[in-house]
């Protein structure tokens, strides 16, 4: 129903400049447009995001479409983690011509961007915006990742068997990721019985002792904060040095190697949600974490952008399926243009890293569990919990 509805919609656009990107391009070049934040306040994770998406062209960077081979290159934007900025960096992908769109980190950006290009008729892929409001209504965007409904639920589950029946919610007050997974999150634990104690602090903070210590008073066994690498640093050190004896909890943002800075050498009980664990023991799972891992370590900059160390981050497991994923579009469609490539991204069915993925029609990948894992306060590292689905 959704690509029937994609090709109505392409029938009746025809004013020129939302043509097909086709004429836009070198004859032997095919553009995949990156659209993360590399600053800001998700900056961290959308590097992260950004590095499986480059090494996925490192192995696979051309293309044969009608017997031609084309060369696949990569566009990248920096959104800032800023639904202000969302518009113009999307515009220029639109601009470049690319085939189809892979982002990004951050769902506010995602959303903020999607008219862009459903206007220009080009097909996104979101690999870790997890927030319904991306391919709700939008016929252009797709994901790879599960949604918030889901991931709240899990947590609840995880939360209230785990760490006890009070919990105090903190969210950023407009940040739509965050909101939602919040919301997510207090209305399956409300339902399994707990209590939830819900507030929101504005952007920009940077003291949460007020937070921290109304969690406190609350009685919280767990202060779930569903909130961006840059604030949930500053929430870790502070809980930290006021003492917090209740546990931390958060989604998949929270899986990064700032968590783990932050949190070394604490005592903090800190667990996280996630898509993909670099134990994994399938042989695509083990093959990516190898090469990933040589990869950064043969590039210092890659290195750099990783946090300064080679642990594999869902998100990167993440951006090099979605990566995979569009060139399958591309190859299903035997076609560079980005309406082609768009009618045939929802059939697509693909096997990469993190799993099976294939679209429902909405255009969301069907996802059925989640990793969770717990941070190593005394030697900064992630260590796989359990595989946690709503049943559990």
């Amino acid at each position: 129903m959704k690509r029937i509805i994609a090709l109505a919609l392409a029938c009746l656009m025809v004013l020129a400049c939302f043509a097909g990107c086709g004429s836009k391009k070198a004859d032997d070049v095919i553009y995949i447009g990156i659209y993360e934040p590399a600053s800001g306040d998700n900056g961290a994770g959308g590097k992260q995001e950004t590095l499986g998406i480059q090494y996925a062209n490192t192995l696979v960077n051309t293309v044969t479409l009608g017997g031609k081979e084309y060369k696949i290159e990569l566009v990248e934007v920096d959104n800032q983690s800023s639904t202000d900025k969302a518009i113009s960096a999307a515009s220029q992908l639109v601009s470049k011509g690319c085939s189809i769109v892979l982002g990004s980190y951050g769902s506010g950006v995602s959303i903020a961007a999607a008219d862009t290009f459903a206007n220009a008729k080009i097909p996104a892929i979101g690999c870790s915006c997890t927030n319904p409001a991306v391919t709700d209504g939008n016929e252009y965007y797709y994901r790879i990742c599960y949604l918030d409904p889901f991931q709240g639920t899990v947590l609840a589950n995880y939360a209230f068997e785990e760490k006890g029946e009070t919990a105090y919610v903190l969210a950023q007050l407009g940040d739509d990721y965050s909101v939602g997974l919040a919301t997510s999150f207090q209305s399956a634990y409300e339902a399994l019985g707990g209590k939830v104690v819900y507030e929101t602090f504005p952007e920009g903070t940077s003291d949460f002792t007020a937070y921290i210590t109304s969690a406190k008073n609350a009685g919280a066994d767990v202060m779930f904060a569903p909130t961006s690498t840059t604030s949930a640093s500053l929430i870790i050190s502070q809980a930290a040095s006021n003492g917090a004896e209740y546990a931390l909890m958060a989604g998949d943002t929270w899986e990064s190697s700032v968590i783990l800075d932050a949190a070394k050498g604490t005592n903090l009980d800190v667990s996280v949600s996630t898509f993909f664990d670099e134990n994994d023991d399938t042989a695509a799972g083990k093959e990516f974490v190898t090469g990933f891992k040589a990869w950064l370590n043969a590039n210092p900059d890659k290195l750099t952008n990783n946090g300064g160390n080679d642990i594999v981050a869902a998100v990167s497991a993440l951006g090099f399926d979605g990566y995979m994923t569009a060139v399958e579009a591309i190859k299903a469609a035997d076609s560079a243009d980005s309406q082609a490539v768009a009618d045939a991204l929802g059939g697509v069915v693909y096997t990469g890293v993190t799993g099976e993925i294939k679209f429902d029609e909405i255009g969301d990948a069907v996802r059925n569990l989640a990793y969770i894992k717990t941070v190593d306060t005394v030697n900064g590292a992630f260590v796989f919990g359990k595989i946690q689905t709503i049943a559990d």
